[in-house]
Formats: C-alpha cells, structure tokens, sequence
C-alpha cells in the first residue's frame, strides 16, 4: 500500500516537474544554468507541497483518532446509560409488585370492614329498637320485666 503510494508520488512529481518545464513560464532563456534554478525550484515546490500533504494526512489522522476516541466514549455511556436503565426496572418491577400486593389486601380490608359495618348497624338498630319497646312497655307497665 505504501509502496503504491510512493509510486503515485513519484509520478505526481514528474507530472508536475513537466508541467512547469513545458510551460514555458521559467524557461526563457534555456540556458543550462537556468535549467538547475528551474529543477531546483521546481524541487523546492514539490517539497513543500509534498509537506503540506503530509501535514493534512497528519490532521486527517489526528482527527480520525480522536473521533474514535469520542465514539468509543459514547459506546461506553451508552451501555452504563443501558445497565442503569436496567437497574431502575428491575427496582421498579418490585416496588409494583408490592404496591399491587398492598391494594389487595387494603381491598380485602376494606370489604370485610365494609361487612363489619353492617353488621354493626344492624346490631345497634335491633338493640335500640329493643331498648325503646322495653322503654315504651315499662311506661306502660312498670312490672313487664
């Protein structure tokens, strides 16, 4: 991959190095010595564009390191999110369990105090209603006892 990679450099590099000798714009006089000036800045050129290259991949790969960082962050507070999300359920499954079980028996409660009640009622009717016969037949005969 590398290797492929410097294949295309190096031919990027001579593409380049045509492009300004073909030009025309460097090469006027077509002297010798103005031909090494012309490859020497045309070397220069390539340096530093070859740099600036490397300095993006540098970014790129500096910034894809550190997004991956992030998502590995953010995989991981997303199962702590899940794990306590499944704690809450698990607490809270019980608590409704225990709610139900307390309703029935308020329920259960509630219907046998709702009898009690009734029988109470019955109870104080028939001893008032006693006691106002006996009340009312002892005005009327004291001696009914």
């Amino acid at each position: 991959m590398s290797t492929q990679k410097q294949a295309l450099d190096l031919q990027q590099q001579q593409q380049m190095m045509m492009r300004v000798k073909n030009s025309g714009v460097l090469n006027y006089s077509g002297s010798p010595l103005n031909d090494e000036k012309e490859e020497e800045m045309t070397k220069t050129a390539l340096s530093a564009f070859r740099a600036k290259e490397e300095e993006i991949e540098r970014k790129k790969a500096e910034v894809r390191e550190r997004v991956q960082t992030q998502l590995g962050r953010v995989e991981e507070e997303t199962r702590k999110l899940a794990e306590i999300r499944e704690e809450l359920e698990a607490l809270a499954d019980p608590t409704r369990k225990e709610v139900a079980i307390i309703r029935k028996r308020v329920d259960l409660i509630n219907r046998d105090l709702k009898t009690l009640g009734q029988t109470c009622q019955r109870k104080v009717m028939i001893i008032k209603t006693e006691f106002l016969l006996r009340t009312n037949l002892c005005s009327k005969n004291p001696f009914a006892f």
